[in-house]
């Protein structure tokens, strides 16, 4: 059986992911394509016991090695209970959030830097990689407000300025260091027109052409 694809969501806070991870899966459905939805942390019984701990309390209830070494935990099971059984079966995977998220959050906004994230990513994802990530970019100002008017901030978006804008830059040089892998979707316009550049790419990448 011929292994499913991957994509992936990335994006600071309020640029929308949960909604196009939505949009994206009924429109791949349209076309006769099996999806599996899911999201990170959690997508797995073990993993969404451990997002509680991750997204609950106060900002600094974590250490960021701490943070870090609870992501890849549940990303570990993630990966055994759902993303691989799924792509073995021959479904497209869609996942709000995956590994660059812990390099991006962890790594550059809490500045544990590059190489311990990847070191932790070498253990536990191996040489697993998207087929595509998508990376839904707004300005940090922007992303706050629409997260706040959601209402109930988590941990994340209670962290300071300083962390979202190192957070937004870790994102875009992710996008920078692997150009075949992320495609940067600007996410300030309107709903439609976010799933249309979405589309798009998925169009563009991945030769698959979506209604």
């Amino acid at each position: 059986m011929t292994r499913g694809v991957f994509i992936t969501l990335e994006g600071g806070e309020g640029g929308g992911k949960s909604t196009q991870v939505q949009l994206l899966a009924h429109a791949l459905a349209a076309r006769g394509i099996e999806v599996t939805v899911t999201r990170e942390p959690g997508g797995a019984p073990g993993a969404e016991q451990i997002r509680a701990l991750l997204v609950n309390g106060e900002t600094g209830r974590w250490d960021p090695l701490s943070e870090a070494l609870l992501h890849y935990a549940a990303r570990r099971e993630h990966l055994r209970h759902t993303i691989l059984p799924a792509l073995a079966g021959g479904r497209w995977v869609i996942c709000d959030r995956f590994a660059d998220s812990t390099m991006a959050y962890q790594g550059y906004g809490h500045e544990l830097g590059r190489e311990v994230i990847a070191a932790l990513h070498d253990a536990v994802v191996g040489d697993l990689a998207p087929d595509l990530t998508l990376i839904l970019d707004i300005p940090v100002e922007n992303g706050l407000g629409r997260a706040a008017s959601r209402g109930g901030e988590d941990r994340y978006e209670r962290m300071d300025r300083k962390f979202h804008d190192r957070l937004r830059e870790g994102f875009l040089d992710i996008a920078r260091r692997e150009p075949r892998r992320c495609a940067v979707i600007d996410a300030t316009g309107t709903v439609d027109e976010v799933q249309a550049a979405i589309l798009g790419a998925v169009h563009q990448r991945l030769g698959v052409n979506v209604p």
